[in-house]
């Protein structure tokens, strides 16, 4: 069963926010002819590489609520320039919206077991296309 990893999406006001963000970036590696992947580089290297690789997503915590997930392709730990252990995530660039779930702000990323996180949007007829406004208000009020 796969692990997941959960994470404060720190500058993003929306779900198309990050979708904007990563659009970008995969665009200027492409443009610099730098291979095109979505790597989020974070300070920890997570120790259950194994279970997050079979089938993890690292999910976006956005404005208090979890409202996206990404699948991780690939974990790498690394050294940067300073001598600091570092890891890159990489991240599937699909970007799929998951139900809205509140969470408390955290430094750095936490494990998510499979039962906690929460069954993505597609499986509710015409959510993903809901207003985010109107989609965090049925949230809050348990109708999705």
């Amino acid at each position: 069963m796969p692990l997941h990893l959960l994470k404060l999406c720190v500058g993003a006001e929306s779900v198309e926010d990050l979708e904007d963000w990563v659009a970008e970036r995969l665009a200027d590696k492409r443009a610099s002819g730098i291979a095109p992947e979505h790597i989020h580089t974070t300070r920890m290297t997570p120790k259950r590489i194994g279970e997050l690789l079979d089938g993890g997503s690292l999910y976006w915590v956005i404005k208090g609520r979890v409202q996206c997930r990404q699948r991780l392709a690939d974990i790498r730990p690394f050294t940067d320039n300073e001598g600091i252990s570092r890891c890159d995530l990489v991240l599937d660039p699909e970007i799929v919206r998951t139900d809205w779930q509140p969470r408390r702000a955290f430094q750095g990323w936490r494990y998510l077991k499979p039962r906690e996180a929460p069954r993505d949007l597609s499986g509710i007829s015409g959510a993903a296309t809901l207003p985010p406004q109107l989609l965090g208000e049925l949230a809050e009020l348990g109708l999705l």
